[in-house]
């Protein structure tokens, strides 16, 4: 099914500075508000496809799932303007997010989940679903939901899988490349010339110290901004992709992909969180 760009900029109550245009109040700590808030509707659109979904049985009219999906999607592009807002502000903060948990933290791709791993989810659902009514589809009876993509859709699904792939590869390959560059002359020099001023109390060197403390952060704002340029492309290639598979679904199917991705990241997110709080009472206990 084809999605539409949304033409509404609507952002949730708890970032209302996105929606004031006001990024001087849009620090890591609101941004952990903002996706707290976020994640509580992806529960209730979660809950809307679901029931979406049964109506399939009913021969409810496709419009009905199209305007669920766009809905949805609109909600993935709030939260990636809110992304792009605040990654601005505080790129290293997004790349590391103290409000996920160390399980999502070990499967982060660059502030976020992997393009390609959308093809992965899509193929696994539609594993378990044609296995759930394998016995119907033997009877020639379609399901209409992932169990039963077409040919065509397999072949389009394969190419932008393919192409997926490479872009983030290329972009992988490119991050690497820059993060070679915290070992580059100048962070060298500077941290050779820093360690002999701490070897020294003259008072004489605090213009100097001063001056290298300049030179640090001049560094380290153009290394930022860098980050902030592959930041940005990983989430574009991110909701593009999401955007490109529901593209070649149909709208009930889409429904389908949109619920299989929100139940594994809102499901993550909670066992994350709970073994996180887990591990923090055993230390404590121990101690």
């Amino acid at each position: 099914m084809s999605v539409r760009p949304s033409s509404r900029v609507t952002f949730l109550s708890s970032a209302a500075a996105i929606r004031n245009g006001d990024n001087n109040n849009s620090d890591g700590e609101s941004f952990q508000k903002f996706f707290e808030s976020w994640l509580v509707e992806q529960n209730q659109h979660l809950q809307a496809l679901i029931s979406a979904s049964k109506q399939q049985e009913n021969n409810s009219s496709s419009s009905n799932f199209e305007e669920q999906v766009r809905v949805v999607v609109e909600h993935y592009e709030q939260y990636y303007r809110a992304k792009s807002r605040w990654v601005k502000l505080d790129v290293l903060g997004m790349l590391t997010p103290s409000w996920r948990s160390s399980l999502e933290d070990s499967f982060l791709w660059i502030g976020g989940w992997r393009p390609s791993m959308a093809f992965h989810l899509l193929y696994s659902k539609s594993g378990v679903q044609l296995e759930g009514k394998l016995h119907d589809l033997i009877r020639g009876l379609s399901s209409g939901d992932l169990g039963d993509l077409s040919p065509t859709q397999l072949t389009r699904v394969d190419g932008l899988q393919w192409v997926t792939i490479k872009e983030e590869k290329d972009l992988s390959e490119k991050l690497a490349k820059y993060q070679e560059t915290v070992a580059d002359s100048s962070l060298v020099e500077l941290s050779h010339v820093v360690t002999e001023l701490m070897s020294t109390n003259d008072d004489r060197q605090d213009s100097d110290r001063r001056l290298i403390d300049d030179q640090i952060e001049s560094n380290i704002v153009t290394k930022e901004a860098k980050l902030e340029e592959i930041f940005h492309t990983a989430d574009d290639l991110r909701l593009k992709t999401l955007k490109a598979v529901i593209d070649i679904l149909t709208p009930i199917q889409a429904v389908h992909f949109l619920i299989a991705a929100a139940e594994l990241h809102l499901r993550l997110h909670d066992w994350g969180k709970q073994r996180d709080a887990r591990h923090l009472y055993g230390a404590t206990t121990s101690s």
